[in-house]
């Protein structure tokens, strides 16, 4: 029986574990909570998958929308009041940017362009990677990916640093 080791795994929620849970919060209110059972079932996984990364992504993903429509069921009132009161991001002095703005801006893209950033820029998966994750072509992708960014360039009045590092 193979499964990851505990250095493996606490490994992957420390570089992965924060990106996750954003990548969660468009969803629903209690990201923490689905990245954790996320991570869980990970480590009962024998063999583990291929990609353990990719695969947390999915699963987080899939989590995310039943907890968020499970939530919608109970209370739809509280579930908006809750996703518009909260924002994604902490601001700290010296931003350059607003989190409440920011979290607003990446509510206003459309939903494969909000999750292909995200997946991309906190995340750090490929551009193969997030097309499976989403079922979309690399290709699909990688425009909502640039038009997302110009998106948000117009919206902000700026233009966004490129990262040619990241393929």
């Amino acid at each position: 029986m193979t499964v990851l080791a505990p250095e493996q795994l606490a490994s992957l929620l420390d570089r992965y574990g924060a990106a996750l849970v954003l990548y969660a919060r468009q969803w629903c209110r209690n990201p923490e909570d689905v990245v954790q059972e996320a991570f869980v079932c990970l480590a009962g996984q024998s063999p583990p998958p291929e990609n353990a990364v990719a695969w947390l992504y999915r699963v987080v993903r899939n989590r995310a929308l039943s907890a968020g429509r499970k939530a919608r069921r109970q209370d739809r009132h509280e579930a908006a009041a809750a996703h518009h009161g909260e924002p994604w991001f902490e601001s700290h002095d010296g931003d350059a940017l607003d989190a409440r703005q920011l979290t607003e801006a990446l509510e206003g893209l459309p939903a494969g362009e909000r999750e292909t950033i995200i997946a991309r820029l906190w995340g750090g998966l490929s551009f193969e990677e997030i097309g499976l994750l989403l079922g979309a072509s690399t290709s699909s992708v990688h425009r909502w990916y640039q038009t997302g960014l110009a998106r948000l360039r117009e919206r902000f009045g700026a233009s966004c640093p490129q990262n040619p590092a990241k393929k």
